[in-house]
């Protein structure tokens, strides 16, 4: 997915509205982009959001069909979902509690830096119902939020306000780990809270496009991204005050959030607006054991992961470093299993004398098991500046960091490649992409 025309300018709408500053986002091309002071977010890619959603279902199943609070499933899920942000370098914190006999779980995450007085927040339920996996409700908004905190991570997201990324348990008892949460804060702490973002629902298979009408800027920051993408919108009322945000907005916390519709029927008008079926419901499969990652619409998951993104980024007014001019390679390339060397090319042009010593290489490589992947930049004389090297015992997934390299002997301009090769078998992936910062 690329940024569009539309979402730039519903981004700076959204910024305006704030009272901050927007700029353009960097091309996704080799062409370079200066200085990196974008305040736009990144496309959410939906197959990372999807992924998460698998490994839900996969806890689930395994769990007896569910992830519902007191249950084994439910703590996997957090277990999952901690591990990804602890990787990602977020302070993570898991806070107990005790409902209908059974300890509860919330995970806090916390990006650093930031001003702490004005914290920005998302957050979304990792709980199910009982009677089924809960893919749409809650591992939609549960793994938007998550995949979100991980691309704050990728760009290494310097915002003004400080970042936090919430994940409640027991919701479905009735809000008890958000209210737990909130209810735990000292007064000073909540009103250091400028903003809580809820998504609860936001993959429903016969999906609206609901936003919640509480704080007008929250508001209106979702109502411009979805204009700039021409997707109207309604005010949310089925689910309102029966999810989280309720526990933020009871204290006087500011709310918004996004929703797709839940048991109530879609109207002929809704159809006609949106696509899908009328007189059937938002989401057949709520609160029942079909409610797996088969009945989730994708693009309602892709726009609202998008739009979550947007949010978080316009609302804490963040920057990326290090600042300096990129040039970027969106292009996808397959990386063959156990098969030859290939490589994507960056054109650097118009820069005078040597590359720096810090010059950075942001690799984005999607691949089923990174331990087969040797990594090289090499720069336009041919010259090979090794990033990675297999490694058997490296079973995790995906390259996803940032390398420095010492690239004060080369010069600047020309053609820089990133050439990946697999040199085990059974394992596929390919380079997403990859840029150099100088």
């Amino acid at each position: 997915m690329k940024l569009s025309v539309p979402r730039r300018a519903a981004a700076a709408a959204a910024f305006a509205l704030a009272g901050l500053l927007a700029s353009g986002a960097p091309a996704a091309s080799a062409a370079p982009v200066a200085p990196v002071t974008t305040l736009a977010a990144p496309d959410i890619p939906l197959a990372n959001v999807k992924a998460h959603l698998t490994q839900l279902q996969t806890i689930a199943t395994n769990n007896g069909g569910n992830r519902a609070h007191g249950r084994a499933g439910y703590k996997a899920s957090l277990d999952y979902v901690k591990a990804k942000l602890d990787a990602a370098g977020f302070t993570t914190s898991v806070q107990q509690f005790t409902s209908s006999g059974a300890t509860g779980y919330n995970l806090i995450a916390d990006w650093p830096g930031g001003d702490v007085n004005q914290t920005v927040m998302a957050g979304a339920h990792l709980d199910s119902v009982s009677s089924g996996p809960g893919i749409n409700d809650n591992g939609s908004g549960s793994a938007a939020v998550l995949e979100t905190a991980l691309a704050v991570s990728r760009a290494q997201l310097q915002p003004a306000k400080h970042l936090r990324f919430g994940w409640w348990g027991a919701e479905e008892l009735g809000l008890v780990g958000s209210k737990y949460y909130v209810n735990s804060l000292p007064s000073t702490e909540r009103s250091k809270i400028s903003g809580y973002l809820n998504f609860d629902m936001i993959g429903s298979s016969n999906p609206g496009y609901f936003v919640y009408d509480d704080d007008p800027v929250i508001e209106q920051t979702f109502k411009s991204y979805f204009s700039g993408i021409g997707v109207p919108t309604e005010i949310e009322t089925e689910g309102d005050g029966r999810s989280d945000h309720a526990s933020f907005k009871n204290v006087g916390i500011p709310v918004g959030g996004l929703f797709t519709g839940a048991s109530r029927t879609k109207s002929s008008a809704q159809a006609q607006k949106w696509g899908g079926t009328a007189g059937q419901a938002f989401d057949r499969c709520y609160h029942s054991s079909c409610d797996t990652t088969s009945s989730i619409n994708d693009t309602a998951l892709d726009r609202n992961s998008d739009a979550i993104a947007h949010a978080v980024w316009s609302l804490s007014a963040g920057t990326t470093e290090p600042p300096g001019d990129f040039y970027e390679n969106a292009a996808d390339v397959t990386v063959p299993d156990a098969g030859a060397a290939v490589t994507s090319t960056v054109n650097v042009s118009g820069r005078s004398g040597n590359a720096p010593a810090v010059l950075k290489v942001g690799v984005d490589i999607k691949h089923t098991w990174r331990g087969d992947l040797v990594i090289d930049l090499l720069a336009p004389d041919g010259t090979a500046y090794r990033l990675k090297n297999s490694s058997g015992s490296d079973s995790a997934d995906n390259v996803i960091t940032t390398y420095t390299v010492d690239a004060s002997t080369e010069t600047a301009n020309g053609d820089w490649k990133l050439r990946v090769q697999d040199v085990a078998r059974y394992d596929t992936g390919y380079i997403d992409s990859w840029k150099l910062t100088f």
